[in-house]
C-alpha cells in the first residue's frame, strides 16, 4: 500500500531574539546535551606586554566543542565564546594548543570550566605539563593526545567564533585509559 508522504512544513521564522519560533535556549540545551563529546584543554601563551618584564602568562579553557576538519592540510576546529578570555588571546596569538583529557583528568576538564575562577597560573600550579615546542602552550601530560596548532581563519557563528587551525605537531603520549566525555551535563567515563 503506497503512502502519501507528509507535507513538507513552512520553515519556522526567526524570532527578535535569533530563535526560531518555538525553540527555546533550554530546548536546544537540552537537545544538544544528548550528543555526547570528547573533552580537551585549549591552552595558549599570552606574550608578555613589557619585553623586560615578566614572560607572559599561560591561559587555558576546557571545550567540548572541538573537531578534525581535514586531512589535507591537517585541520581542527574549536569553538569559543565571543568575547571570552582565549576568545579575544586567539584573535592577536596565532599559536595555541589542545590536549584531549583522558578520563582520569576529570579534575582539570573541571577546573578549567569554572566561571570566575583564580588565575590561570594558579591552575596550572599541581598539573604536570610539557611546554609545546611549536606553540609555546603548555601540553598536559598524561592526555590521550597533544596538538599544536597555528590559527588558520576565524569564523564569527552566533555567540561564538569558530577558530580553525592548521596542525603543527600531533603526538600520542598516553594510550592509558579512555577518554573524557560530557554527556547530559556531566563529564562521564565511556563505558
Amino acid at each position: 500500500m503506497l503512502t502519501t508522504p507528509p507535507a513538507p512544513r513552512a520553515p519556522l521564522n526567526p524570532t527578535a531574539d535569533g530563535h526560531a519560533d518555538g525553540v527555546s535556549d533550554d530546548e536546544f540545551r537540552a537537545a544538544m546535551s544528548r550528543l555526547a563529546a570528547g573533552v580537551v584543554l585549549v591552552t595558549a601563551h599570552e606574550p608578555a606586554l613589557d619585553p623586560e618584564g615578566p614572560g607572559g602568562e599561560d591561559v587555558g579553557m576546557t571545550a567540548t566543542a572541538f573537531m578534525s576538519v581535514s586531512l589535507d592540510p591537517p585541520l581542527v576546529l574549536v569553538s569559543l565564546r565571543e568575547g571570552s578570555r582565549m576568545d579575544d588571546l586567539l584573535d592577536e596569538q596565532p599559536l595555541w594548543a589542545v590536549s584531549v583529557l583522558s578520563e582520569s583528568q576529570r579534575h582539570i576538564a573541571g577546573r578549567f570550566a569554572m566561571k570566575g575562577r583564580i588565575s590561570d597560573r594558579l591552575l596550572f600550579e599541581d598539573i604536570p605539563y610539557v611546554r609545546g615546542e611549536a606553540s609555546g602552550a603548555l601540553l598536559v601530560r598524561g592526555a590521550l593526545a597533544t596538538l599544536e596548532c597555528r590559527t588558520e581563519q576565524r569564523v564569527p557563528a552566533g555567540d561564538h567564533t569558530l577558530v580553525i587551525g592548521r596542525v603543527l605537531t600531533a603526538s600520542v603520549p598516553s594510550a592509558d585509559g579512555g577518554p573524557l566525555t560530557y554527556f547530559k551535563g556531566r563529564y562521564r567515563q565511556l563505558g
